[in-house]
């Protein structure tokens, strides 16, 4: 995604990162995947070894390109923050700057998404313009900054987000409905479980029109999302989108105007 514009707002006297990181894009996709044999997918732990299909074991994985959110605060994750215990209880993730990656495909996780982000202490005033690039994580750590309000709409799209650590005097981001738990101690606030509101209430149902569902779009966020082949506004319309009604009234318009226009400049040579 480019150089983050606008980088974070930060307090005064704050250290700026020195670089951008390797270029990772806002890209959701992962970094790619394991090498394979024409024809083949090979068993877990092995690669092909040269054209004959000489079986020996897997080179180790690339390190992921660590994405520039990772970098713009100085330093590592720090030792004690939620987002280090998450990582280090699990082998197939890794620390980069000051995230948490996927080191290897697994369940639903890419190879080199971010897992877990601590922006902790890092003098933040607001949020990155870079920020949405955490969609994915699961654990986020936002303590000690002076952090003056965060919208709602900052974490629209992060549906896996699990626990979030706030300074104390904000409240969790969709409001305490949001989550199953919203502790206290110190100077930070945890929101804990994120809440599926689509299932938790059935006030929201009414919300979406009919031939649609419900679906979760982040802390307290939802959205309505056509059903089988319903599509368009309000999801009113039904099946495929009419393609080839489509384009052949384009063609049939833009020949007829073409036509007239052919023929008026035909005429007007005439009369000269």
């Amino acid at each position: 995604a480019g150089s983050l514009s606008g980088r974070c707002r930060r307090g005064a006297g704050a250290v700026r990162s020195g670089g951008g990181g390797a270029g990772l894009s806002s890209d959701r996709r992962g970094l790619g995947s394991a090498l394979q044999a024409p024809g083949w997918v090979p068993e877990r732990g092995q690669a092909p070894r040269g054209v004959g299909a000489v079986w020996g074991p897997a080179p180790p994985l690339t390190p992921p390109v660590s994405p520039q959110l990772c970098s713009v605060c100085p330093g590592p994750v720090r030792n004690g923050s939620s987002v280090a215990g998450y990582c280090a209880a699990r082998p197939a993730l890794e620390l980069q700057g000051r995230c948490c990656l996927s080191r290897e495909p697994e369940l639903e996780l890419e190879l080199g998404i971010i897992v877990g982000l601590d922006l902790g202490n890092c003098s933040l005033v607001s949020l990155c313009a870079g920020f949405p690039d955490a969609s994915t994580a699961v654990v986020i750590d936002l303590t000690e900054n002076p952090l003056e309000n965060i919208p709602n709409t900052s974490f629209q799209g992060f549906t896996r987000l699990q626990s979030i650590s706030l300074p104390r005097a904000l409240e969790c981001p969709g409001g305490s409905m949001a989550w199953d738990l919203n502790t206290t101690h110190g100077d930070s606030r945890t929101c804990q479980g994120q809440r599926n509101l689509c299932n938790s209430s059935g006030e929201l149902a009414w919300l979406c029109p009919e031939n649609s569902q419900c679906s979760p779009d982040g802390p307290g966020l939802v959205q309505c999302v056509c059903s089988g082949r319903y599509h368009g506004y309000k999801c009113l319309r039904e099946g495929t989108f009419p393609l080839l009604l489509f384009y052949g009234t384009l063609g049939a318009v833009t020949t007829t105007l073409s036509l007239l226009a052919w023929g008026s400049q035909r005429r007007k040579a005439k009369a000269s």
